[in-house]
């Protein structure tokens, strides 16, 4: 009998530390997707710096660093992450970092929920509302789904720019939602992930541009 959705996101949160397997983030296992990566000593972690590469000038692209030797469908995936500005970032830069999944052989299909740390702390409103941002590569970027159902895929959340924040992302068939730090509630919840329930494959790590982001301490936990 297939356990139904709510039943299993509990059961997830639940188990995610006892359970989760520590994914090692070092150089042979990790492949760069139209980014630069290093791995790095940073405020005291072992971390993988990744830069999108200045070449590719379209938004919402396979631009992440992608983990060998894991396939993944449903589960959590929990990871630390920190966004800094490069130094020629342009006015709209805003941090852009966060998680790829799902993505399939050849990196021409992912789910990706990232966030936009700068917007977190903005006097804005309308910057603050789009804090947080889920999109279906290739056919749904964020402007599409902006267009085609306002504010359904992006929300608001407290952040801010050069400081570690705690990504959790819970998945099961079509459905994803994300948690920040240690809040009990999801900050972003998606009911209608684009390529559907049966979709799988690797992980990565994703960053846009005018970002330098790092990453650690990534775990998954898989269903």
């Amino acid at each position: 009998m297939k356990k139904e959705p709510s039943l299993i996101l509990v059961f997830l949160l639940i188990t995610l530390t006892i359970n989760a397997q520590k994914i090692s983030l070092e150089s042979k296992r990790l492949i760069a997707s139209q980014v630069t990566m290093s791995l790095e000593k940073f405020q005291g972690k072992d971390v993988v710096r990744v830069v999108k590469d200045a070449s590719v000038k379209e938004v919402d692209e396979a631009t992440f660093v992608r983990i060998k030797d894991l396939d993944f469908k449903d589960g959590a995936i929990k990871v630390k992450v920190l966004s800094r500005m490069t130094k020629d970032a342009s006015p709209t830069a805003r941090g852009f970092i966060g998680v790829a999944f799902r993505i399939n052989e050849d990196n021409t299909k992912f789910e990706c929920i990232y966030i936009r740390p700068a917007n977190g702390r903005s006097d804005d409103q309308v910057r603050r509302n789009h804090s947080i941002q889920y999109f279906s590569y290739p056919d749904f970027k964020f402007d599409k789904l902006r267009k085609i159902s306002p504010e359904a895929y992006e929300s608001y959340a407290d952040m801010g720019l050069d400081e570690w924040i705690d990504i959790r992302i819970i998945v099961n068939d079509k459905q994803a939602r994300l948690y920040l730090n240690d809040n009990r509630q999801p900050s972003l919840v998606i009911k209608d992930l684009k390529l559907g329930e049966n979709a799988t494959g690797a992980l990565g790590l994703f960053v846009d541009v005018g970002t330098e982001g790092y990453f650690t301490d990534l775990s998954v936990t898989k269903l």
